[in-house]
């Protein structure tokens, strides 16, 4: 987009709804039509970069100043969560005894628009000392910071969104944009899995997402369990569970097995049908046989899309040998459920 066209809405001009949308929207094609560019041309150094980062023995150690110090801390939060042991290193705090922070099997990644920012030139010498190799992320090869490194990843001189084309915008977004890939592009070099994610990402909804049945479901001394020639009522009167409600009870025969399970609802129905003789009836004569399971290895994923796709409130948790180790409740994961 050009200059003129992104500057056509003056400061203070903004007085009407159409006229903000529209520069909000030029902003955003401009820094949009920058990544495009930066993706068709795409530096042969970034697959140098790659390599260096996995050739990394200790961490990557990312740094940068102001806006493009805030793009750093995300990029390495963005490697330590994808499989990449990462910190970030303020440059100023760096030159007052955080540089001990850097090992000598580390490699460091830093961001600068100019590659002249004075407080990453600071520590350039200490670095250079220590043989620590160094991957720039800038929009000039040529510049200082980009001379020192020993991989330059090199997006050009760009015209920053801005309409003063002052403040950091374009050029973060790049930075951003090239920092991501790095990161996932590592991440998919090295094979890390779901399973690897999950165990770095435990809280919240995306953790409980990538857990497995096992970290979710209720124990079995937390569900209601009977034998198939126990009398209704009778369960009901010595059922005692401490811990939060189960609305089933899990049904087992002779041998320990799941043979079935009687639900709460199950229940209400007998009553609502006057059939209040069958509560002195063993539970094998009204349960719901061969329910549907799950193994406590499975996804959470999987239990999720079975209770959706069954309509069904608790699925029963089963070893291989189909005896009960468990239960998953609807209430459990009603956030993960599809809307």
């Amino acid at each position: 987009m050009s200059s003129a066209a992104r500057r056509s809405v003056l400061p203070g001009s903004l007085e009407t709804p159409f006229e903000k949308l529209r520069a909000a929207s030029e902003i955003l094609a401009a820094e949009s039509e920058s990544l495009a560019r930066l993706a068709r041309h795409l530096p042969l150094s970034f697959a140098d970069a790659v390599d260096l980062l996995l050739q990394c023995r200790g961490a990557v150690i990312v740094t940068g100043m102001g806006k493009a110090g805030w793009i750093g801390q995300k990029i390495s939060a963005s490697l330590a969560s994808t499989g990449t042991r990462s910190h970030f290193l303020h440059p100023a705090e760096a030159m007052h005894g955080d540089l001990g922070r850097i090992g000598p099997d580390d490699v460091v990644l830093a961001l600068s628009n100019s590659g002249e920012t004075d407080e990453l030139l600071q520590i350039l010498p200490s670095l250079s000392k220590a043989a620590i190799p160094m991957i720039a992320i800038t929009g000039q090869a040529s510049s200082t910071l980009g001379r020192a490194a020993e991989v330059v990843i090199e997006y050009g001189r760009v015209e920053e969104a801005c309409h003063l084309n002052l403040a950091p915008s374009t050029s973060t977004t790049l930075m951003l944009g090239l920092g991501d890939a790095l990161a996932l592009v590592v991440s998919q070099a090295r094979r890390f899995q779901a399973i690897d994610f999950a165990r770095f990402h435990p809280g919240g909804s995306l953790g409980r997402k990538l857990s497995s049945v096992r970290d979710l479901m209720r124990p079995i001394a937390q569900c209601r369990v009977a034998r198939t020639d126990e009398i209704v009522r009778a369960i009901y009167v010595r059922s005692s569970v401490t811990e939060r409600r189960v609305g089933v009870i899990l049904v087992t025969d002779l041998q320990g097995q799941l043979a079935g399970i009687f639900t709460d609802s199950d229940l209400a129905r007998l009553l609502e049908k006057h059939r209040d003789e069958m509560l002195d009836r063993p539970i094998a004569e009204v349960m719901t046989p061969r329910p549907v399971t799950v193994s406590a290895d499975e996804s959470v994923v999987k239990a999720v899309e079975l209770l959706a796709r069954k309509n069904i409130s608790e699925i029963p948790v089963v070893d291989q040998q189909n005896q009960p180790v468990g239960l998953i409740d609807i209430t459990d994961v009603i956030g993960l459920l599809p809307v």
